[in-house]
């Protein structure tokens, strides 16, 4: 266990951070920072993308993309890096986000790219999509398909089942694998119907269940408003100077707050990782920068939104303290619980399932995709082990330390990143050609862009 944290630590703390953030920002400048000067275009994009009957519509991969995003890292990763990284971890994962936005607006450019279409219609794509036929390189596509197996198809979807199963301890005295068990029945229901019921679930939970959070904890929030004034502060205060220990609260070097907000940022937004491009990829658009506008909507709800209001939640309440007390979804359910009582904790356990078990079916469905990519058409039979792997290691899941999980995580997920982010460097050219075609179309009085695909990939 030390040996993996170790590792997890070193990994984020000198390398994954700054390589991260400097794509984010490479990207920004060279593309002219597209998360702010395409804003507005965001509301026309979803609205002309809003359904589609013959296939996966581009707000339906949104919504599927942002149920897999809007997850656990929205709480439990809040929570964690709080915790451990201080209330600066926060602005890190702001900074995280801003950067991140483009970085998602490059994957899922990407992933729409170098898609391929299945005979049952449905696409798949992401990066070992990208890699193989935007780098030219079967055998790298190959590696990368199965650390995003690893990293993301197990080891994240693992933290969606510990963290549902924790919710629901939270609220009543059992045994964390009997809901363990619902989950993952619930789970092998909607992935065994494919990506159109996955997206067709999604889209209809999604939007629901994040307005109902958000209003949840603005209550909060304004139940609180007096404090918040210092809470922003202290953000601001705690991301640039060591912090001291203060109100319950130990104490938190910058550093601490880099690596933590970073980290954590992008487990809750997950940009950087590749898997927009994997969801995206499998919305039928007509201009892939379309759904790049999307994908940064996606980024921006996540964090700036979701995120930021568990943040001012734990903040305000004051529940922040020794790691060793809880790092996790109680944490979240204790500052709920401090306004609303005991449904405060309810509250949190519905959001944590909804939240969880959306991010967990996509998580499936990433693993899916890389299944696809390795096996091609003999891909039915590894697909059901890998299934079956899956729903087995998300019962010995619920009996996982959280903190182990979470090393896991940061070392499958940081190999995941370094693969994506050196293809996204190599790729640039693809997405300003993308990004350009489609600036070119609007500059000529063309309100709907339309992409010319030269190619047809297959694997």
């Amino acid at each position: 266990m030390d040996i993996i944290l170790k590792v997890a630590d070193f990994m984020w703390s000198n390398v994954i951070g700054y390589v991260l953030l400097a794509v984010g920002l490479y990207y920004s400048i060279r593309l002219g920072f597209p998360q702010f000067r395409h804003a507005h275009l965001i509301k026309k994009v979803i609205k002309k993308n809003l359904k589609n009957d013959d296939g996966v519509s581009g707000f339906a991969a949104l919504a599927t993309a942002v149920g897999g995003q809007v997850g656990t890292g929205s709480l439990v990763g809040v929570a964690t890096a709080i915790c451990f990284g201080g209330p600066g971890a926060i602005f890190w994962m702001w900074v995280t986000a801003i950067l991140g936005m483009v970085i998602t607006f490059a994957e899922t450019v990407l992933g729409q790219l170098y898609r391929v279409k299945l005979k049952d219609g449905s696409y798949r794509g992401g990066p070992a999509y990208y890699v193989q036929f935007g780098l030219k390189s079967r055998s790298f596509g190959i590696f990368t398909a199965f650390f995003y197996i690893l990293g993301v198809g197990l080891c994240i979807a693992f933290m969606q089942s510990n963290s549902i199963s924790q919710a629901f301890t939270g609220v009543l005295d059992l045994n964390p694998i009997i809901p363990g068990i619902i989950v993952t029945i619930a789970a092998f229901i909607i992935t065994i119907g494919g990506i159109k019921r996955l997206t067709d679930f999604s889209s209809k939970v999604v939007p629901l269940m994040a307005l109902s959070y958000i209003v949840v904890v603005l209550i909060i929030v304004f139940t609180n408003i007096s404090k918040f004034p210092s809470v922003i502060a202290m953000i601001f205060r705690s991301a640039f100077l060591p912090q001291a220990a203060f109100a319950g609260m130990l104490g938190h070097t910058v550093m601490e707050a880099f690596r933590q907000g970073v980290a954590r940022g992008l487990f809750s937004n997950d940009a950087g990782n590749g898997i927009a491009g994997i969801m995206h990829a499998s919305a039928d658009v007509k201009h892939p920068a379309e759904q790049g506008f999307l994908g940064m909507f996606g980024t921006f709800v996540t964090t700036i939104i979701i995120c930021s209001l568990s943040a001012f939640a734990l903040l305000l309440t004051g529940v922040v303290g020794d790691p060793a007390n809880g790092a996790g979804i109680t944490l979240v359910q204790d500052a709920f619980e401090s306004i609303m009582g005991v449904s405060g904790r309810w509250l949190v356990f519905f959001a944590m399932f909804m939240f969880g078990f959306t991010t967990l079916i996509a998580d499936l469905f990433y693993g899916e995709s890389n299944i696809v990519f390795i096996f091609k058409d003999k891909y039915k039979v590894p697909l059901w082990i890998y299934r079956i792997i899956a729903f087995i290691m998300f019962l010995i899941a619920t009996q996982m330390d959280l903190k182990l999980v979470w090393g896991f995580i940061d070392v499958f997920v940081g190999i995941v990143v370094f693969i994506n982010v050196i293809s996204l460097f190599l790729l640039f050219k693809d997405v300003k050609t993308v990004l350009s075609d489609y600036q070119s179309q609007l500059a000529q009085g063309i309100e709907d862009p339309v992409w010319k695909r030269d190619k047809e990939y297959k694997l």
